[in-house]
Order: C-alpha cells, then structure tokens, then sequence
C-alpha cells in the first residue's frame, strides 16, 4: 500500500520539500467534519491538521458545526460563525442546516449551504488549500482560492461521492449520473488528490482524474490501546462469560445496512445460539432498528461511549462486526476497520469481495467476510470466528506495522509540500 509516492521526472523534490519545511507554508484545510467530533471522518482530518502545524506550517481551518453522529448540533454551538483555536490552530466554524432525516435532497442543501458560507470566509492567500470530501461541494469552496503559481488545490478523498449516490440508492440513476460528472470535473481541477485505499484510484481514473495526481494515504488507527479488565469491563456492560459477544461499532446509517445484524440476532434467537449481537453508536437510522429489533433477546443497542471507554469495550468482545448495505461495494473503506484491528480481536465482514472492506480485511488476515444480507451466514461465521484469538493478534500486528499515525502524518505532510512545490515550479 503505497503512502505518498512520488510523481516521476521530479528529481529536486526532496530539496523543494526541506525547503519548504524550514520556511512553512500557509496551508487553508476546509472540510465539514472535525474536532470535537470523534468517528467518522473527523478524527483524520483533525490529524492530518495537527501533524501540518507540527512540522511548522501555518494552519487554518474552516469547518462546520459539529453533529456527527447524532445529526443533530452538539450543544453549545450557536450563531452563523464560531471562531476559536483548538491546540494552536485557528478555526471558523460556519453554520449549516442538519437535516433529522439526511436523504440525498436534504444532504445536498446541507452541503451546498456549508460551501456557500465556507467559500465567504476570507482571510490571506494560502500556499496550499487541502478540501476534504465525502462533502464533495467542499471542493468548490477550495477552487476559489486556486491560483496555478499562487495556491494549489488538494482534495483528501475518504468516500467516493458518486459511488454513495449510486450504491446507497438515496437518488435516481439520472441524478447519481449528474454526480459522477460533478465529482470528476472537479477532482480534475485539483493539484492533487489523496486517496484512503488503493482501490479508490480506478474508479477516480475513470472519472477523468489523472492516475500521477492521485496518491494513497491510509487511514490509522486513532484509538489509544487498552487499559481496562477485560472480564470487569464485560461484567460493565452487561455482557455474559457464557455467551459470544458480536460488537458493531460506529453509525448507524443506510450504508452501514444494520437490519442484516438484526436479523442475524433474530436468527440467533430462533436457533438458542449463544451469541449476543450488541450495536453500540449513533446515528439516523438508530430509532428506526431499535424498533425492528423490538422484542429480540439476543440484541443489544448501546449508547455512545466515552473514548477512554471504547477501547476496552472493543478489546472486550469476542468478535468486531463490519456490516455494509447490500448495495454498497466501492463507495468506502469503513474506517472502523482501523480501529477493530488496534483492538486485537478477529474480525467478521459481511461485505461483498470487490469492497474496500473485504481487502482490507484480506490484508490484515484478521477473520473472514461473508456476503452481506445473508443473516444467517453472519451468525454462522461470528461462532466459528470467535474462537480464532489468533485472527485478532494478526490484526493487531498489521494495524502496528502499516496503520500507525505517524506515518500516515508523515505521508500528509510530504503531501502538502509536493503541492506547494508544484505550485512554486509553475511561476
């Protein structure tokens, strides 16, 4: 898995990168998600932003109000715009709507409202301005300071738009079509674009982005280890020694497709399987299975856990679940993935074989995927998985060697100085 590979034919970049470390760069980062938001896409881009200011560049952000998972504003943020400095980085934040319901319409007003008062937001010219999306529009807002020799444009890409228009189906063909040509158009314009898996690349080649301006940069792993009991922290939640204990952690959304997992807890019911299948976050799609699980023994739903908390209930069950909707293949690479292999445990992921999920987890060689909406080959692959301790520590290897932060910081940071060097060759 490549970090930051080069462009050819460049042979002075090393020494465009050392200077440009020792003077630093005036770098603008626009996205909607960051701290203190803590799942989701939020978590990456706060670090990208932290290990930028770490090696001396000048770092500004301009972001949304934070609601994540909850879809719903955290308390405490008000007004059209916020101004503060997180560890030594100043923010603006811009008011947009959340939308309680976040179908395809009600998510693209939300967008465009956040890059219509992004791109307001004024301020001095950066060397380099880094637009992140899923929020593709974000992009836009990033095009109004590109000036070639003057600024230069780089878009961090963590889902793929035009696959989530398609696979989630929130939208018509026509509409999901329309989007494709926007992502690519755009995408083209950029100086660079950093991708968060490989498989990624084809897709956007497709869409018309030259493959020498795409570069991969994995996610890591951003929990801390832990450091709790782990039959003390099962006896917390309420977990059995008897029983096999299946944890889905993160959003509850359309793409993460949970109804399978409820449906596998029906089955475990049905069958007096031993295994408790326990759904721990957030998210718009929450209320809706609680209620379709009403009534099932074997499910559990729990809230949101503090992040000193979450690992230890990671560590804490028998196996880590990635579920995604059956029409979801190529749109994403489930970040919780990071996070599921830090924690040591074997890993299940009813996911179809073409999916950045099920190559990740290949990778790793930390469990095994089954094909989603097959609720009971789910079930059928969490007991025989549970008992693979082995799967988990090889997880847990693979998250050290190729999923640590200061790698993927590093690979950000040489990044970033590529694109001002490119800039600074084009005057």
């Amino acid at each position: 898995m490549a970090l930051a590979p080069g462009r050819p034919g460049a042979p002075e970049r090393p020494q465009r990168r050392r200077a440009a470390a020792t003077t630093g760069l005036d770098v603008l980062v626009i996205g909607m998600h960051y701290a203190p938001e803590h799942t989701g896409n939020a978590p990456y881009t706060t670090g990208m932003v932290a290990a930028l200011h770490a090696a001396g560049h000048r770092v500004r952000v301009v972001t949304g109000y934070p609601h994540y998972p909850a879809w719903e504003i955290t308390a405490g943020y008000g007004g059209l715009r916020r101004h503060e400095v997180l560890d030594g980085v100043p923010v603006t934040r811009v008011r947009h709507p959340v939308p309680a319901v976040p179908d395809a319409r009600r998510r693209i007003v939300m967008d465009a409202a956040f890059t219509a008062h992004a791109a307001a937001i004024g301020g001095p010219r950066p060397d380099v301005v880094i637009a992140v999306s899923p929020v593709l529009l974000t992009v836009a807002a990033g095009l109004r300071w590109r000036r070639e020799g003057r600024t230069a444009l780089g878009v961090v890409t963590q889902d793929l738009y035009s696959r989530a228009l398609t696979e989630t189906g929130m939208t018509s063909s026509r509409v999901a079509s329309l989007g494709a040509r926007l992502e690519g158009s755009l995408l083209a314009r950029a100086d660079g674009v950093a991708v968060v898996h490989p498989q990624f690349s084809s897709t956007l080649e497709g869409l018309g982005v030259d493959a020498g301006r795409i570069t991969t940069i994995p996610n890591w792993s951003h929990i801390a280890p832990p450091t709790g009991d782990r039959a003390a922290v099962r006896r917390e939640l309420g977990w059995r020694d008897d029983e096999v204990v299946a944890l889905h952690a993160g959003n509850m959304g359309v793409k993460q497709g949970l109804e399978n997992v409820v449906e596998a807890a029906r089955h475990a019911d049905a069958v007096g399987s031993p295994v408790r299948f326990v759904l721990l976050g957030d998210g718009n799609q929450r209320a809706r299975l609680e209620a379709l699980g009403a009534g099932i023994e074997r499910l559990t739903f729990v809230d949101p856990l503090p992040g000193d908390r979450f690992p230890d209930a990671l560590a804490a069950a028998d196996v880590l679940v990635v579920n995604e909707a059956e029409t979801v293949a190529e749109m994403s690479a489930p970040s919780k993935l990071t996070s599921y292999f830090a924690a040591g445990r074997p890993v299940v992921a009813a996911s179809w074989a073409r999916s950045a999920a099920s190559a990740e987890l290949a990778r790793a060689d930390a469990g095994v995927r089954v094909d989603p909406g097959e609720p009971e080959a789910l079930l059928a692959a969490i007991r025989t998985t549970a008992e693979d301790s082995a799967a988990g520590e090889r997880g847990r290897r693979y998250a050290e060697d190729a999923l640590g932060a200061g790698r993927a910081h590093a690979a950000y940071v040489a990044w970033v100085e590529e694109l001002a060097s490119l800039r600074r060759a084009a005057r």
